[in-house]
């Protein structure tokens, strides 16, 4: 009851003047949806399990979100629900094409196939999810909220840098929290070099620059189509390295 008071309370936020003439998109109730079936996964899978690691993050970092907008963080609140939600649909669609035997992204795979390898650490599964998740299913949120809302781009670049910086916000506690620590410092010096060499800032603008770009190249689906193949299979191969094991 506390959480659906929570997202009925972002009604009485002033409106963006945008939000009156957009078409419709989510509502807080899909939002609130989304959060109830991270906080499902959560109870389904063993705490060390790759993809709950990433779970827990990602469950997180979307409460965060759910409480700016709550707050009236984002001006523009219709298309920031819109972006929030059409991007955690695509890492539960991952997730259900697993459950259901289906092919998954490339750039899912390899957590999904290496979340039970007793060689990798909780700080590479949380990356490697990130990676995916803002690497490749950002640009095509932004797309999805693009045409939706029948927006530009440019229209939702400031949803995009808002969450984008909770983000980053969450990227600093993860370090903090899931590096290894004194006990295991035979493994912290490689484990550190791997994991720093991954930036989330450069992914953000990836994800940006990709958006734009596939915006620009709508009305040609095969390359359309060509590119988002590339961009999938390239952040799937990022996410392979960030999953090397350790022992």
């Amino acid at each position: 009851m506390a959480q659906r008071e929570q997202f009925a309370a972002t009604e009485v936020t002033p409106r963006h003047p945008r939000e009156e003439t957009a078409p419709s998109g989510p509502d807080c109730s899909a939002l609130a949806e989304v959060v109830q079936r991270m906080r499902a996964l959560s109870s389904q899978w063993p705490a060390r399990d790759g993809v709950a690691v990433f779970n827990r993050v990602y469950l997180q970092v979307t409460e965060e979100i759910a409480r700016h907008i709550a707050a009236g963080g984002f001006p523009d609140r219709r298309t920031a629900i819109t972006l929030d939600v059409l991007f955690a649909r695509r890492y539960l669609q991952a997730v259900d094409a697993t459950g259901a035997s289906a092919r998954p992204p490339a750039c899912w795979r390899p957590l999904l196939q290496y979340r039970g390898h007793p060689g990798v650490r909780p700080i590479q599964f949380a990356l490697a999810g990130i990676n995916a998740h803002i690497g490749h299913d950002l640009a095509l949120a932004v797309i999805d909220t693009c045409r939706l809302l029948e927006c530009e781009p440019d229209d939702v670049e400031d949803e995009f840098d808002r969450v984008g910086d909770l983000l980053t916000l969450m990227e600093e506690r993860i370090r903090e929290d899931l590096m290894p620590g004194p006990d295991l410092l035979e493994i912290a010096d490689p484990l550190t070099h791997l994991v720093g060499a991954w930036s989330l800032d450069r992914a953000r603008d990836g994800a940006w620059s990709a958006a734009r770009l596939l915006w620009g190249v709508r009305e040609l689906p095969g390359l359309s189509r060509e590119f988002s193949g590339r961009l999938d299979s390239s952040v799937g191969l990022v996410g392979r390295c960030l999953l090397t094991p350790w022992s």
